[in-house]
C-alpha cells in the first residue's frame, strides 16, 4: 500500500501510524473512519468476511461508539472495507 500520509487505523484517535512493511491493510470506505488503513494482517476469518465495529468519536453517537465497516465483496481479500453505519 502507498504513501507517507497514509493512516493505519489504531482505535485511539489521538495517534497517528503509518503502515508497516510485512502487515496487511484494506481501505476504509465512507463514515467517520474514510480513507485510513484497517490491518487485516491478523483479523479473524469471521470478521474479515462479516466486517468489523471499529471504535471511532467521530461517529454518529461520540465518544464510546462504534462504526461497522464490511467487505466490499466477500470473495475479495485485498479489497476495502465499506461504512455500514454507526452504533452506540
Amino acid at each position: 500500500m502507498g504513501t507517507m500520509d497514509e493512516r493505519v487505523y489504531c482505535g485511539d484517535e489521538g495517534y497517528w501510524v503509518r503502515p508497516a512493511p510485512g502487515r496487511a491493510y484494506v481501505r476504509l470506505v465512507g463514515g467517520p473512519l474514510d480513507g485510513q488503513l484497517l490491518d487485516v494482517t491478523n483479523l479473524p476469518e469471521q470478521e474479515r468476511v462479516e466486517g468489523v465495529l471499529l471504535v471511532t468519536d467521530r461517529g454518529l453517537f461520540g465518544p464510546g461508539g462504534r462504526a461497522l465497516y464490511s467487505p466490499a465483496a466477500a470473495d475479495d481479500r485485498e479489497g476495502p472495507f465499506l461504512w455500514d453505519g454507526d452504533t452506540p
